[in-house]
């Protein structure tokens, strides 16, 4: 019969004729058959199955075998032999290797034509040992499936105990060998379904045989967190993690986050190949998975891998949802590592550029299910935009792209944040840098947060902006000194000259904070200015008096006459050798000069009309929010006194905190939004400060003619305008029932000209070099109370006569004008929460015009009525894109005045705090324009001192140096995704918080939303 089937294969009879043949063939098997002859034909249709030439030499071999075998079984099974079982698995068939498909497939149909007989529990501990040696032999995906395939109908030829657990381990390590160069959709079809089907087998192994679940995972785990740089898993691992029981999860991560031998590295690895695992098409829970990991690694306070692996992949798992298959697990892990990275805003800011992009495709594309997924995305971009407030310049395009999709309402967002947080006391900025880079386009260098710092570094730009006072900060020579004003100087000379794009004003920090500040938490920026200013100002009349009483220096010996020059000036009646550093003599400091105003108190008692006066100097203006502006230019009510509003004040150098009475209604107790436009202007504030107060009721004025407490009128007036007037905003109003301190969110127009009223009375105090000054803390009148405001009442008794007398006393009055140099922005909801940035631009005292004296008024004049007509006047010639530059920190952009003037009503918690206004020149007037050298004023930048070079130079070639590390580095970062650069080490025993190195942060921090300023 052999001979006969062989023959009419190979015969050239038609294809018709042979099939009728084959048939008849197959019909004869139902008769009786020798041995010799069902062996000859096994092996001949064995032969047609493996080598057939065509697919009818193969399809007859299936038939013929098949019905042959189904009526001589026993035959069959003596045929299907151990040995040739084995020959099969091991050597091959002819020129078929032994793991050729083709093999496998004959090998699983043998056995189901055997599948009742007890010939297959003879087979079944041979093939439990060759399926266990194959699979150690690491095949091919297509040969993994074949087995799967012959193990899942014949789970008899599994292998058990111990061998079962060594085979699911080597299977799982075989997967990590699963990779698919195919490109076509066809070979990716088929690789993913040879994938699937092999996992589908370890699903019911696991099931079956609960003993090998955890090796298996183990074996995952040593095969995802290898460092071996020559070895990258298959991402076809994923495949696995749907079939891993979900309860499991809390056990097996604990057992991972708590293995002392499990080092970070290889931690860090395994997360970052779970993260790619999200681009597997089919595999369910892995976002489930990846999860569970960062919070296990959270609960073990493992930040420094969170961190890195954040930054590291947060890129990638932003590019996925780009793709719907595997958009949404994406979105889910993509959520989860924006919403606990609350330390810093860098992770947020590495997706920032990508947002508006992908929006716009969710919109276009079509897709059933692209709303649902874009109202989701939406709403977490709310939230982080939320969290990280106070960057306009990046927010804008986005909220323009969402602008049409519901916003979360803010309780929403501070559930979702404060759920999210990894409640950390870790380094704020573990990863910083994890690419160095130069300056950005502007050319100006940040400052890296430090750890809660961005108080400090907002504060330290704007004072570089200064351009006059950095001139003459540059221009002292204080070689060898260790003075704040040497740090100073230094740190300005590192923002001027270094390659950084961010510097580290750590050794500034540790000298300038003040005592009573606490490392590493929230701040208030106007109180460390003034504290600045106050420790520069103290220090350099230390340093003048000390060369007072120290012997006059031989020529031949500068040492002391250095000394002298670099912190301060001679007293005018002390004959001193000549300063070649400062431009003036009047034995005034630099910080006197550059800041220090006059203001002149005078009380007129309204029963005897006796007049008290007082002159204060004063470095900067806290301008409260009166009651009702729109009284402002006053108010009627007779019996109005200062009692009523008396907690309403401003104040001379005072704090940055008003009572409850000072915020408007509405705005500052239940902290609702202001409205978009602005109401009020700076100069209404100023206006508001410098008006007349009456003094009654509690608060009389005690009179030494009259022996007895009287009514009387407070007026205040600038008597000396600074350099740079500097004014502060008191936006956090105390909540005497609550007990805490609340922000005044009104919107505040800024003036980029505006003009102060300066009287001059002619008197010796009101000299610049007089110094016959009471102390603020001499009378009652000094400090927070000098500045308590109310509007006089027109119908006062005696008022006509006070005003008449008063004018006489007046000498002339200047308007002086300014114009706006830098602002600090407080993003953020109250005190205890937020961010600070600033704004700045370089002005000098020439950018403006020269004013000219005002005639006599009759009343204070109105500062916002002198200043809209002058700004009409001088026109806005600065108005360039590229004048204004926005400092966040370690970010440094490019703005305009108009993004300033906006940027409250596009982000309502931003708001103006802190002002800085250069004095323009007026005629007949001197100016501390810039500093002298050789008796020559500077008009630029004075020349760098070869000390500060030097130290900018050798720290600029540590940063190259830094940078070809770094680069090696990241040629590396494939091995291990553990390279933190962390720039000058950590800070303040690892703050609780912080912005981070690219600033930001603002309504948020670990524990809660409300604890942290950044």
């Amino acid at each position: 019969m052999d001979k006969i089937l062989e023959a009419l294969v190979s015969s050239s009879h038609p294809l018709t004729v042979k099939r009728a043949i084959v048939k008849k063939v197959i019909e004869a098997a139902e008769k009786e058959v020798t041995e010799e002859q069902c062996q000859a034909l096994y092996h001949l249709t064995t032969r047609f199955i493996l080598l057939g030439e065509d697919a009818f030499q193969r399809q007859v071999g299936l038939q013929v075998q098949e019905a042959y075998a189904r009526y001589h079984r026993d035959e069959f099974a003596r045929f299907f032999s151990k040995e040739y079982v084995l020959g099969l698995l091991q050597q091959g068939y002819s020129s078929l290797d032994s793991r050729d498909p083709a093999i496998l497939d004959f090998l699983h149909g043998s056995l189901r034509l055997l599948i009742s007989c007890p010939a297959v529990l003879e087979l079944a501990p041979l093939l439990q040992t060759e399926v266990l040696r194959i699979i150690c032999e690491r095949p091919e995906p297509a040969t993994c499936a074949k087995l799967a395939t012959i193990l899942t109908d014949f789970p008899q030829c599994v292998p058990r105990e111990k061998a079962g657990v060594l085979f699911c381990q080597q299977l799982v390590r075989t997967f990590a060998y699963f990779h698919c160069p195919a490109t076509e959709e066809r070979e990716l079809r088929e690789y993913v379904t040879q994938v699937t089907r092999v996992s589908a087998l370890l699903q019911g192994i696991w099931k079956a045989e609960p003993a090998t679940l955890l090796p298996s995972l183990q074996e995952v785990f040593a095969i995802i967190s290898s460092t071996d740089p020559s070895f990258e898993p298959s991402i076809a691992l994923a495949s696995l993690v749907q079939h891993i029981p979900l309860q499991m999860i809390t056990v097996l991560i604990k057992s991972l986050t708590t293995d002392q031998n499990v080092k970070d590295a290889s931690m860090t690895q395994a997360l970052c190949r779970m993260i790619d695992w999200l681009s597997w098409p089919l595999a369910n829970h892995v976002d489930t998975w990846v999860i569970a990991l960062l919070k296990g690694l959270a609960a073990v306070q493992k930040f420094t891998i969170l961190i890195d692996v954040t930054l590291f992949k947060i890129e990638q798992v932003f590019n996925r949802l780009w793709y719907p298959i595997v958009r949404q697990g994406a979105l889910v892990v993509l959520s989860h590592m924006l919403l606990s990275f609350q330390h810093s805003p860098e992770a947020f800011h590495l997706v920032v550029p990508h947002i508006v992009p992908l929006v716009k495709s969710l919109k276009s594309d079509g897709l059933p299910n692209s709303k649902t997924f874009l109202l989701q995305f939406a709403e977490l971009v709310h939230c982080m935009m939320y969290q990280y407030s106070g960057f306009p310049d990046l927010y804008d395009s986005i909220l323009e792209s969402i602008k049409d999709l519901p916003k979360p309402s803010e309780e929403k967002i501070k559930f979702v944040l404060n759920q999210s947080a990894w409640t950390s006391q870790s380094n704020s900025f573990a990863s910083g840098l994890l690419k160095i880079t130069g300056k950005s386009e502007t050319g100006k260098t940040g400052l890296v947060n430090l750890g809660n710092t961005c108080y400090m570094n907002s504060i330290i730009q704007i004072l570089f902006m200064a351009t006059d006072f950095r001139r003459h900060v540059m221009s002292l020579h204080l070689n060898g000194s260790n003075s704040l004003m040497k740090k100073l100087q230094l740190l300005f000379a590192f923002l001027a000259h270094t390659q950084r794009a961010a510097y580290s004003p750590r050794s500034f920090l540790e000298v300038s904070r003040p005592p009573w500040f606490t490392a590493g938490s929230q701040q208030d920026c106007s109180e460390y200015l003034r504290f600045l200013l106050d420790r520069l100002h103290e220090e350099e009349k230390t340093l003048s008096a000390l060369q007072l009483t120290s012997p006059k220096p031989e020529p031949a010996t500068t040492s002391a006459e250095t000394l002298h020059s670099a912190v301060s000036q001679p007293v005018a009646d002390v004959p001193s050798h000549p300063d070649p550093v400062v431009a003036e003599g009047d034995g005034r400091t630099l910080v006197e000069r550059m800041f220090g105003g006059r203001l002149s108190t005078a009380i007129r008692c309204m029963q005897c009309h006796s007049l008290s006066e007082k002159e204060e100097p004063f470095t900067d203006l806290s301008l409260a929010f009166c009651p009702s502006m729109s009284r402002a230019h006053g108010p009627t009510d007779e019996h109005k006194s200062s009692s009523a509003v008396g907690p309403c004040q401003g104040s001379v150098n005072g704090g940055s905190e008003s009572s409850e009475g000072s915020v408007k209604e509405g705005s500052g107790t239940k902290m609702e939004m202001p409205v978009v436009e602005p109401t009020l202007s700076v100069t209404d504030l100023v206006d508001y400060f410098l008006a007349p107060e009456i003094l009654e009721n509690e608060n009389c004025y005690f009179c030494e003619r009259c022996a007895s407490l009287q009514r009387a009128e407070k007026v205040m007036r600038v008597v000396a305008a600074p350099e740079y007037l500097i004014l502060t905003l008191l936006r956090f109003s105390y909540d005497a029932t609550c007990h805490v301190r609340r922000k005044i969110l009104d919107n505040m127009g800024i003036p980029l000209h505006m003009c102060l009223p300066l009287h001059q009375h002619g008197s010796p105090a009101s000299s610049p070099s007089s110094t016959a000054v009471a102390s603020s803390s001499d009378s009652p009148e000094s400090g927070e109370n000098l500045a308590k405001k109310l509007k006089p009442s027109q119908k006062e008794e005696g008022m006509t006569k006070s005003r008449t007398e008063s004018k006489k006393n007046d000498a002339e009055m200047l308007s002086v004008p300014y114009v706006l140099s830098s602002v600090v922005m407080h993003s953020g909801m109250s005190s205890e929460s937020g961010h600070y940035y600033s704004y700045g631009r370089n002005v000098s005292s020439t950018d403006g015009y020269v004013a000219l004296p005002c005639p006599k008024t009759v009343e204070n004049s109105s500062l916002s009525e002198s200043s809209t007509a002058t700004q009409e006047n001088m026109g806005c010639t600065d108005q360039k894109s590229t004048d204004w530059f926005l400092f966040n920190d370690s970010r440094v952009t490019f703005t305009n005045f108009q993004s300033l003037q906006n940027v409250t009503c596009r982000f309502p918690k931003d708001t103006a705090y802190v002002l800085i206004y250069r004095k323009q020149e007026v005629s007949g007037q001197p100016s501390n324009s810039g500093p002298v050298v050789n008796g020559s004023k500077l008009s630029g930048e004075p020349p760098l001192q070869k000390e500060l070079m030097d130290a900018i130079t050798k720290d600029n070639k540590l940063f190259l140096q830094e940078q070809e590390l770094n680069a090696r580095a990241r040629a590396l970062q494939a091995t291990s995704a553990s390279c933190s650069f962390r720039p000058n080490g950590s800070d303040d025993n690892e703050p609780p918080g912080s912005c981070g190195p690219s600033g930001g942060g603002g309504g948020g921090g670990f524990n809660t939303i409300s604890r942290l300023v950044f």
